[in-house]
């Protein structure tokens, strides 16, 4: 089985919550350039990442390595960005200036372009007039491909169905897949629709913000930011034998238990986007490419999945 790992940027800017500082940014590159190296293909960001005046950062980073990034490289990865359908931005010309900002960020390569999120719950029609402008800039002749980005499976039905009279299909579909991902079987639906229509299903938060990561029979590392540790704390106690499984597969297959928690994305041929921001942190992600779990440990984690009855939060403008 082929598979295909994203690189997720959220923390690339994000100093609330992964307390990002510019001095991060020489780890930054090297994580980027060893990413490429060693086979990931797809880079995951948004015109939001970056928090306060940090905004457009995690773009405007992308868009500085790449520029001194070889060009056979260059064409052999994806750039995905969201754009944000914030309230204000309505109409079918409301995404054309954040489209050219996130374009000159990232210094014209730009292949998939994402609605970050749905609008059904606060203005239903938005994301269409979106959506339409989106295909208006592919008919003016720019070269992107148009995807999705934390949508459920009725609303997927109609926009599949609203692009096609636009005569553009969809590239990609992103949402919350994990193993303490919130209603997954929502989600299990999403992925069929994609399986159906040749779409990429691409799994944000694959490791649920670092939790899947921890050792369960240690304390986390404090060097994130008191908003990730205090989220740590309260899901320490109901994710312990989620994470103690993890773990015993981890120790038989002489891997990392973030190996193990992408391994099960993979084996249902999802596409993980997996944050990362240091050189290491790729290094062991990449060896997911090496082997692949067998039908009894993805059953057994499948199992204690379902036992554990703390998920995450699911996101609030998610579609049904």
């Amino acid at each position: 089985m082929k598979k295909r790992i994203g690189i997720g940027t959220w923390s690339w800017g994000n100093k609330l919550f992964w307390n990002y500082k510019s001095s991060n940014d020489n780890d930054l590159r090297e994580t980027f350039n060893e990413a490429l190296k060693r086979g990931f293909d797809l880079i995951d960001t948004a015109d939001s990442y970056g928090t306060g005046s940090l905004q457009g950062r995690s773009e405007s980073l992308i868009g500085k390595f790449l520029l001194v990034t070889p060009s056979a490289l260059k064409r052999r990865i994806q750039v995905a960005t969201k754009l944000a359908p914030y309230p204000w931005r309505f109409g079918n010309k409301g995404f054309n200036k954040p489209f050219f900002k996130s374009l000159e960020r990232l210094n014209n390569k730009l292949d998939i372009v994402q609605l970050h999120w749905s609008t059904a719950q606060y203005n239903p029609l938005q994301e269409f007039d979106l959506l339409n402008n989106l295909c208006d800039l592919k008919d003016q002749g720019f070269n992107f491909q148009i995807g999705l980005s934390n949508i459920g499976p009725i609303r997927l039905k109609k926009l599949i169905h609203h692009l096609s009279i636009r005569d553009q299909r969809l590239k990609s579909v992103q949402v919350q897949f994990s193993l303490l991902a919130p209603e997954l079987q929502k989600q299990y639906q999403v992925k069929e629709i994609c399986e159906e229509n040749n779409i990429d299903f691409y799994a944000y938060s694959p490791l649920s913000f670092g939790i899947l990561c921890i050792d369960p029979d240690k304390e986390e590392n404090k060097e994130n930011s008191f908003i990730r540790d205090a989220l740590f704390n309260n899901y320490k106690k109901q994710t312990y034998e989620l994470r103690n499984c993890l773990k015993r597969i981890a120790n038989q297959r002489s891997v990392s238990q973030a190996q193990v928690a992408i391994n099960w994305c993979c084996h249902q041929k999802a596409i993980p986007l997996v944050g990362m921001r240091k050189k290491s942190q790729v290094i062991d992600i990449s060896n997911v490419f090496n082997w692949n779990l067998n039908k009894n440990e993805f059953n057994l984690l499948q199992d204690v999945s379902k036992t554990c009855l703390k998920k995450m939060p699911k996101n609030p403008f998610s579609s049904g």
